[in-house]
């Protein structure tokens, strides 16, 4: 059996941050305004240090660089996934992602963005925006030219466990009083269509509206996969998502439960509980990465972890 490979997150402060995940995760955050955890990256804004082990101090992109064998030997020029906690004390800005083909032409050669969201905690009266309501993008862009947000954009309330896949194209933001995982291709390209005004450093900052005009899907179209739930004995799995990109579960484990690890990598973070991965105790907060031929993975406790992995299921 081959050695997990656990990381330190890079934390980032956003105008929009609070404090929430020093006490739900208990991480030593570095200031009042923690929008992000990138707790499995190895995009060059944010590069997680292995925290133990062999490889220890390397940085994730070095270990996929220079150990392809532990991810499958599977091709391209960086590692292909990014995990993020966010933490919206204040609502995020209304934006949309491009997919790769616009991307690679209009941002030098990058990424697209598709990514999922997993609800872990909310205020009680919390809504977030998926989605618009312009029919043509003729009346996208006079709406938003005349500021009529409410009319242009789909807002839905939330609840713990509520789960969103959001694909390029679609309007989106998280808004106040959110605390969410984010599963997502590894890429940083947004493009801001709205941010309330705010100024912080004393200017605003930059929009993308031409961008935002050229990628947004119009008319908006729900994804639709529903949840899939599989109960076995002392544990319950989810099935979320699957796209070309990654696919995305949640297990929910009462005492003991065995899994074989038969994908290329396998991300796993813990949402809640504690408990044991082998011989490796973990609780809310933590995530690592199971590598190519880990073998049989023995899990104890009570705890709740998601899982993604690159592809279909």
């Amino acid at each position: 059996m081959k050695e997990m490979i656990k990381l330190n997150p890079v934390f980032k402060t956003m105008v929009w941050g609070g404090n929430r995940m020093r006490d739900y995760f208990g991480y030593e955050i570095p200031g009042e305004n923690t929008g992000e955890a990138w707790v499995v990256s190895a995009h060059p804004q944010g590069d997680c240090l292995i925290s133990e082990g062999m490889f220890a101090g390397k940085s994730l992109s070095w270990l996929w660089k220079n150990h392809r064998e532990l991810f499958g030997n599977i091709e391209g020029e960086e590692f292909p996934l990014l995990v993020k906690f966010i933490d919206a004390k204040e609502d995020l800005s209304i934006q949309v992602h491009p997919d790769d083909t616009y991307a690679e032409v209009h941002e030098n050669g990058a990424r697209g963005k598709t990514e999922c969201w997993y609800i872990l905690d909310c205020e009680k009266d919390a809504d977030i925006i998926v989605g618009h309501q312009a029919k043509t993008k003729e009346e996208m862009k006079q709406w938003m030219e005349e500021n009529r947000w409410e009319d242009f954009l789909k807002v839905r309330p939330i609840h713990p466990g509520d789960f969103f896949q959001i694909p390029p194209g679609t309007v989106h933001a998280i808004r106040k009083g959110t605390l969410l995982i984010e599963i997502q291709q590894n890429s940083a390209i947004t493009y801001r269509m709205y941010d309330y005004g705010r100024m912080p450093g004393g200017k605003l900052r930059e929009l993308h509206l031409n961008q935002a005009l050229d990628v947004v899907q119009c008319p908006h179209e729900d994804y639709v996969e529903e949840k899939q739930v599989f109960h076995g004995n002392g544990y319950d799995k989810t099935f979320l998502v699957s796209c070309p990109f990654y696919t995305v579960e949640k297990y929910d484990i009462r005492g003991a439960f065995m899994m074989e690890q038969k994908q290329p990598f396998l991300i796993v973070s813990i949402i809640d509980g504690e408990g044991m991965i082998d011989e490796n105790p973990v609780k809310k907060g933590a995530c690592l990465i199971l590598p190519d031929g880990y073998g049989t993975i023995r899990i104890k406790g009570n705890l709740s972890l998601v899982t993604a992995h690159i592809g279909w299921r």
